[in-house]
């Protein structure tokens, strides 16, 4: 799943919020929430072989999005720069991880820990934000940060294990913003840069995957089949909405909105996939779900005092 991420670090504040926008940013959230039913019904089905088939036909959603749009001259430019191939070929590398990760997740009974990876994912942002590019942490982002930390220090003692599939998503969509943030074109031109880049190597294992008699695809079962091709859809529709709410709504908008998406995933994972929500996760979520308050709070204050 590519869900949002702190989204002071990649859009712009606009004036006020519009309708349309609003429309739009819940529409890709809401379609974001209810993708772990979708990738549910292909458990059968190996994460791999779906993150080939979401890369494959994401290709002609995203390039007819061009089309009528007519921006296809920036990606022909795009192409022709070799510091934005380079760029493009990391931000690609990290989608392509993220999306195995969470397909695996929900498939194997760990849409819980998915849902917490995208609620960490905020504070993980502002934390590389600080890291990174040197910006300074308010004392409400700090306590939010600490808190998310504890959280994630009890999963850890009670499991015994380290929540791998929760920071592994929050670490990889986390980069993955930071990279795209530097990626000098605009969303819909760099998600088919994207996807183009990942289509080679998409195309060379599918063509393993028929030669090893692996393949689900065009193997009698027209559920399987459809449910792939589907995955274009599914992938770019979200990002295109995504998209064109972002730029129609505040910034303190969309920092509220961004956490619609892993609480209908936690919700899919509780009440439909009943997934155990045991003693360390009814005290590691609630903490989480204070640092994301409290982190609102900062970021409301940041935005009234600019």
């Amino acid at each position: 799943m590519r869900n949002p991420d702190t989204l002071s670090t990649l859009v712009p504040a606009t004036p006020e919020d519009t309708p349309q926008g609003l429309a739009f940013a819940v529409g890709a959230y809401f379609l974001w929430g209810l993708m772990p039913l979708y990738m549910k019904a292909m458990a059968h089905i190996p994460a791999a072989e779906i993150v080939v088939h979401r890369i494959i036909w994401s290709v002609p959603v995203g390039a007819l999005v061009l089309i009528l749009l007519g921006r296809t001259a920036t990606l022909r430019e795009a192409f022709r720069s070799p510091r934005m191939l380079l760029m493009g070929c990391v931000t690609a590398a990290l989608i392509s991880v993220n999306w195995g990760i969470y397909i695996w997740a929900v498939n194997s009974g760990h849409a819980l820990d998915a849902s917490l990876g995208y609620y960490i994912n905020p504070l993980f942002s502002i934390l590389l934000a600080s890291v990174l590019l040197g910006e300074r942490l308010s004392k409400l982002q700090m306590v939010a940060i600490g808190m998310a930390g504890v959280a994630v220090a009890i999963l850890t003692l009670e499991s015994g294990k380290f929540p791998w599939v929760a920071l592994s998503l929050t670490l990889t969509f986390g980069l993955y913003a930071l990279a795209k943030k530097r990626l000098p074109i605009g969303p819909n031109q760099g998600f088919l840069l994207e996807v183009l880049i990942l289509l080679p190597p998409a195309l060379v294992y599918l063509g393993y995957l028929s030669a090893s008699g692996q393949n689900h695809f065009l193997q009698g079962v027209a559920f399987d089949t459809w449910m792939l091709v589907g995955c274009g859809l599914v992938t770019a529709v979200p990002l295109i909405l995504y998209a064109n709410g972002a730029k129609r709504l505040r910034l303190s908008t969309i920092g509220i909105l961004q956490y619609i998406a892993p609480t209908m995933i936690f919700l899919c994972a509780v009440l439909v996939f009943d997934e155990p929500f045991g003693r360390a996760r009814m005290i590691a979520f609630p903490l989480i779900w204070a640092a994301l308050v409290i982190y609102s709070i900062s970021l409301f204050r940041q935005m009234r005092h600019k």
